[in-house]
């Protein structure tokens, strides 16, 4: 009976409740990991985001039976989707260490930009890619004299995002039959080990700080498992023009979130700056699909085509 009133819930729940909570957690999850840089490092709690994510990814998907089956090409296109999610989330961890939350959201959406004008060089896209200069050029006279390593952080993390599109597009076009969720979960599942370098030591200090450890596997289930699955629901009751446009409200959603938890008051020009963004990735549109990609779910690849990977 819960389980029918629960069922009950989510399919008369309105579509951008779903969006809300995926936009929240999206950037709650990293806010509570900016909290927990107090008792760990910045790549310990990025570690532990991970394999805890991948935990309740394994149990749910159980992904092995996936690898199992899968050809090499498949494998190689998995590890190296797992590869740019763990470097991708070590450099967004390093960077929300040392620069606002918001102004780091707000970054990481330029290749988005970029790659939609490269996409469909439109006058639409064109105007949207000045904007997007403009407005990280703000952020980055405010920030490369304060924090000039956060700012190459940060732009790392943006780069890293343009390769994860790229990756997760390779894989919904190469992985056919199986469902983008499905190749999340085989990605987070490799990524597990290639993030042992990296956050292993760092994370070892939560091993005997039973605070620390829980706080980490929060950080995981409220940074990827929970906006995932929001984002599924949202994705498969809404217009994918309405959730493109939602989209541009994140760097604000961050900002307003980096007040709220962490006390980040943003000056005036960063305001303005991360502005400028939100109207950049308002403006711009996705380029068509040049490949067919091949999914058991289509909301699979309309994820994949906002460039909004899931939780970082």
């Amino acid at each position: 009976m819960p389980f029918f009133g629960s069922r009950t819930l989510l399919s008369t729940a309105p579509p951008w409740s779903f969006f809300i909570g995926s936009a929240v957690f999206h950037y709650l999850g990293p806010a509570f990991a900016v909290l927990l840089f107090s008792r760990l490092a910045p790549l310990g709690v990025a570690g532990l985001r991970i394999w805890s994510a991948a935990l309740v990814f394994a149990l749910w998907r159980r992904p092995w039976r996936l690898l199992g089956r899968m050809d090499p090409a498949g494998r190689r296109t998995i590890v190296a989707w797992a590869a740019v999610l763990a470097a991708m989330n070590a450099c967004f961890y390093l960077a929300i260490d040392r620069l606002p939350l918001g102004t780091v959201a707000a970054i990481e959406f330029v290749p988005v930009i970029v790659l939609a004008a490269l996409g469909a060089r439109t006058p639409r896209n064109l105007a949207a890619l000045v904007v997007v200069v403009c407005g990280v050029g703000v952020l980055a006279d405010v920030r490369l004299t304060g924090a000039p390593l956060g700012f190459v952080f940060a732009a790392a993390n943006a780069v890293l995002f343009a390769a994860y599109i790229v990756v997760a597009h390779r894989a919904a076009r190469r992985l056919s039959g199986i469902s983008g969720i499905d190749g999340l979960a085989g990605a987070m599942l490799v990524a597990c080990v290639l993030v042992v370098p990296l956050g292993l030591w760092q994370a070892a200090p939560a091993l005997i700080d039973p605070v620390a450890l829980g706080a980490g596997i929060g950080v995981g289930i409220t940074s990827s498992v929970i906006p995932y699955v929001c984002d599924q629901l949202a994705m498969a009751r809404m217009a994918r023009a309405t959730y493109a446009l939602l989209v541009a409200l994140l760097p604000a959603t961050a900002t307003v979130i980096g007040v709220a938890v962490l006390r980040q008051v943003p000056t005036v020009a960063e305001v303005a700056g991360v502005g400028l963004v939100v109207i950049a990735v308002a403006l711009h549109r996705e380029a068509p699909p040049v490949v067919e990609e091949m999914t058991d779910d289509p909301r699979a690849s309309d994820f994949l085509d906002s460039g909004y990977p899931p939780g970082k």
